[in-house]
């Protein structure tokens, strides 16, 4: 696999997007920064980070062996294949946050986000856009953010960190099929944080309600029980799990 590392970049997502709309043919690639100038995050987020501290890379991956209508599919393994290599630097309590957001314990260290290229009903290539708080130790009035370094008191280097990533996200990404997807979101709905307990979730009107999180559907869509056996699914746009 090819990696283009950069000191400073607007975005690595939007660097990978303009690589793929020059290259006709390629393989994996990978873009990293040091610094993202308008790095991107679910919900329009701007991810902030201390450069030099922390990883912002983006995976260019080529013909993704799902269609549209399973692209949740995407998501589900790269937040399984993140948390996987976490766990083996020993980063206690990890879950994943709804769609994508990789917690340990109550706090935020990880978010994706994931921009497919269509061709009708294909997915021609995927941007798959990660941040991880690695080294960083003072997230200033962020205080649900916190990195791998202060989750297990150790220093990083992010190469090691970096090359164990793409290796897990690519050989998953290359096992991918839709045939898989039961055993996938099954595993990935193991894993969700706050699954099974009573949460608090927001409208988009700021209005609060209580449900408990029961997993996904194969579209991603969530699935709560809001009252005793009355199950409603959410997509993002709709409704925000409070931590």
């Amino acid at each position: 696999m090819r990696i283009i590392k950069v000191n400073a970049i607007p975005s690595t997502n939007d660097f990978a997007k303009q690589y793929y709309n020059d290259n006709s043919s390629f393989e994996s690639v990978c873009i990293a920064a040091r610094f993202q100038t308008k790095g991107k995050g679910q919900r329009g987020a701007v991810w902030n980070v201390t450069p030099g501290k922390n990883l912002t890379f983006s995976l260019l991956y080529p013909k993704v062996k799902v269609t549209v209508n399973h692209h949740f599919l995407l998501n589900a393994v790269v937040s399984l294949a993140v948390i996987k290599v976490l766990d083996r630097f020993n980063v206690p309590k990890l879950s994943v946050k709804w769609p994508n957001d990789i917690m340990s314990v109550n706090f935020k260290m990880c978010g994706i986000l994931i921009e497919n290229i269509l061709k009708q009903t294909d997915i021609a290539a995927s941007v798959i856009g990660i941040g991880l708080n690695v080294n960083q130790d003072d997230f200033g009035n962020l205080k649900q953010a916190s990195s791998m370094k202060l989750q297990t008191g150790n220093e990083f280097d992010l190469d090691e960190v970096l090359n164990n990533i793409l290796k897990e996200l690519v050989g998953r990404l290359e096992l991918l099929s839709e045939e898989k997807e039961t055993l996938i979101l099954e595993e990935y709905a193991s894993l969700m944080f706050k699954k099974d307990v009573v949460s608090t979730f927001q409208w988009p009107n700021g209005e609060y309600f209580s449900g408990i999180i029961r997993g996904v559907t194969t579209s991603g869509l969530l699935n709560v029980e809001v009252e005793d056996s009355v199950y409603k699914t959410f997509d993002l746009k709709e409704v925000k799990l409070m931590y």
